[in-house]
């Protein structure tokens, strides 16, 4: 790697001629995903100057017209003359696909924009972009538009050639990227301050010691200034897990960890044991989040088997004729982050979230065996040692009785007892066809029932509020009669037997009131799905239903009105004498109120349970529904509106 980072350091693939036609092919998505997915990639550029040592802050704001512009301080973009392609560097990397200096690794050890289409692809989809570079006493300027040619949109087209104009702080260095997304292409589209903060919250903690910093300008206080958060984690993947750890009982501090290096390979791990039930392993590489896991998960998992096995039989904590613990006692209630960096990295999928590298596997496994015996034995007191073996321990004696829990479960699915009287099922024949609505109570479910397209929906209505499975073993979970009617249905078997080839309905929606006894069975099923289904969410499965909140009627027929934005909007145009209704909760409407709202696919509103950010929703969960009352609060207090009523009250106006 090398300071004096030059244009001739760049290397050329192809043209940008087919991002405009074809974006999803880069960016998966035109919608929400990926409007902010160019936004990653300009960040990853930044994020890749910090991680190679090359500068320490990122700044990223927001302002009005959905415009972004994210700031680093690392070496500045090239600017001089490309020796092939007689054009200065960055005009390269903003209109060139695989043009970058990531390829051949003497300028960057490691990187997330592995690809070199960040830059290009962000500025194709983009309806202008300015970049700002700081290097050598001077900062270089170049704009580009998206402009319409022949009634086709051509992107990458340069405004004027490239500016400069002198400053006096030699030291000042860096880029400045600031672009608007082309709402041709997003349409209404907009950046998403809570998204953002919590991906760069991810960031900060992957990288020990950098600032990163969001400021929304669209969102001025009392004072005029804008909303801001700021995120600097000196201690890294251990700030990360105490993090995560927040609101559950851990059974030692600090978290273990461990950071090892062969050549141009970093493997970083923090793990930490709590006297919960599931276990939690967020893995990154290069800074970016796999949330499939891949080779380097494997890895990972066959070192600390490994590895806690040979310690136990070193130090006479695994008697002679016992048998070995195996990878899930050890890891039961572990939460533990690892974070890999390395070259050459291959993605299985476009959405880069397994990593498929056999060497990967070999290297974390290898560097990681010996140095987490190491670590236990020279740097763990001995009361860490007997927490991890004392948990292993109760895990193997409760995942004894789980498979005894799960037989009992098997055979009442065989005999179907538990969904007798509960789910009215469909009589269509394929899964991806089918839909599943579970709904509050027997009243609702009774409209459900009456109202539903038989051939495609079925209805499993819940009679009470199902388990809350934050902190119960599986054994306790296949007591309860709503969770067991629920996993019959599916057809999945869950937790560790869980089989997605098996799933009965392709669509899994949650029909809840939207009051606080609703909102409570949301997030009942939502745990659940994510603790011991969670490949329904990514796979995108689990959907809400959004019933209306009110009901207007005039001399010109019923509309109806799902929340309070769209209610206003109603009544701004609403006939006199019009009455307005709202609706309680889903038993208040009959079968074909509830079918025209709530059910029918060609007008309902339904919203898809994503996870975005794996990490952050465990410690959402954990929040929400572990036992520490104090964050719930917290949370509460910061994200609840209490003022419905009163804003209610406010949208009637006279109209009332």
């Amino acid at each position: 790697m090398s300071e004096s980072y030059g244009a001739k350091d760049l290397e050329v693939l192809e043209g940008l001629e087919a991002v405009r036609q074809r974006p999803g092919m880069y960016i998966g998505t035109t919608g929400s995903k990926g409007m902010h997915h160019i936004l990653w990639e300009i960040v990853d550029n930044s994020i890749d100057e910090v991680a190679n040592g090359y500068g320490d802050t990122i700044e990223i704001e927001l302002h009005e017209d959905n415009v972004v512009s994210v700031k680093d301080n690392g070496r500045g973009i090239p600017v001089d003359i490309h020796p092939k392609y007689k054009v200065p560097g960055v005009y390269l990397v903003f209109t060139k696909l695989h043009a970058g200096g990531k390829f051949n690794n003497k300028n960057y050890g490691f990187s997330g924009g592995l690809h070199g289409v960040g830059a290009s692809v962000t500025n194709a989809l983009s309806e202008w972009l300015k970049v700002e570079i700081a290097r050598d006493k001077k900062v270089y300027s170049a704009d580009f538009h998206s402009i319409e040619v022949n009634g086709k949109i051509k992107s990458g087209i340069i405004n004027h050639e490239l500016s400069v104009r002198d400053i006096d702080d030699k030291k000042a260095r860096g880029t400045k990227v600031t672009f608007k997304p082309d709402p041709r292409v997003f349409n209404k589209e907009q950046f998403d301050f809570e998204l953002i903060k919590t991906r760069i919250k991810d960031l900060a903690f992957l990288n020990a010691g950098m600032k990163i910093s969001l400021a929304d300008y669209r969102n001025l206080t009392e004072s005029g200034k804008p909303k801001t958060k700021s995120y600097c984690y000196k201690g890294g993947l251990t700030d990360f897990v105490n993090y995560l750890n927040e609101g559950k009982t851990t059974l030692y501090q600090p978290p273990i960890f461990i950071e090892k290096k062969q050549d141009n390979f970093i493997v970083s791990v923090a793990m930490q044991l709590t006297d919960s039930y599931s276990e939690n392993v967020y893995s990154y590489v290069n800074n970016i989040p796999t949330s499939e896991g891949g080779t380097h998960e494997v890895g990972f998992k066959s070192a600390l088997t490994k590895a806690l096995n040979d310690l136990g039989r070193q130090k006479n904590i695994i008697k002679d004729k016992q048998e070995n613990y195996i990878g899930e006692d050890f890891r039961e209630g572990l939460t533990a982050v690892l974070s890999v960096k390395m070259q050459n990295v291959q993605f299985e999928g476009q959405t880069k979230t397994k990593l498929g590298n056999p060497e990967a596997r070999t290297l974390v496994e290898g560097l990681l065996t010996d140095a987490i015996k190491d670590y236990l034995n020279n740097k763990a007191k001995k009361e860490v040692i007997d927490a991890i073996f004392a948990k292993a321990a109760l895990a193997m004696k409760a995942r004894t009785k789980s498979a005894e829990a799960k037989n009992i479960a098997r055979a009442i699915k065989n005999n179907s007892s538990s969904l007798i009287g509960k789910l009215s099922g469909c009589s269509g024949k394929k899964p991806e066809l089918n839909e599943l609505f579970i709904v509050e109570g027997d009243s609702a479910g009774g409209s459900a029932k009456m109202g539903r397209d038989p051939k495609t929906q079925a209805i499993l209505p819940l009679k009470g509020k199902p388990l809350n499975t934050e902190k119960k073993r599986v054994a306790d979970i296949v007591k309860n009669d709503e969770l067991l009617s629920l996993i019959n249905a599916l057809g999945t078997s869950f937790d560790k037997d869980f089989n997605i080839s098996n799933l009965k309905f392709h669509k899994i929606i949650i029909l809840a009131d939207a009051d606080q006894d609703g909102g409570h069975i949301r997030s009942i099923l939502l745990t659940f799905f994510f603790r011991h289904m969670k490949e329904l969410i990514t796979n995108g499965h689990v959907y809400i239903g959004m019933p209306p909140l009110y009901r207007i009627t005039d001399r010109n027929g019923i509309r109806y009105a799902y929340d309070d934005v769209e209610l206003k909007e109603m009544l701004a145009t609403a006939a006199k004498g019009y009455t307005l209704n709202r609706y309680k909760g889903l038993g208040e409407m009959n079968p074909e109120q509830l079918w025209e709202t709530t059910m029918n696919p060609a007008k309902r509103c339904l919203t898809k349970v994503t996870i975005e950010d794996a990490a952050e929703a465990d410690h959402l969960i954990t929040t929400l529904m572990g036992d520490d009352v104090g964050p719930r609060k917290e949370y509460i207090y910061e994200y609840a509106n209490f003022n419905k009523q009163d804003d209610f009250k406010n949208i009637l106006g006279n109209k009332g």
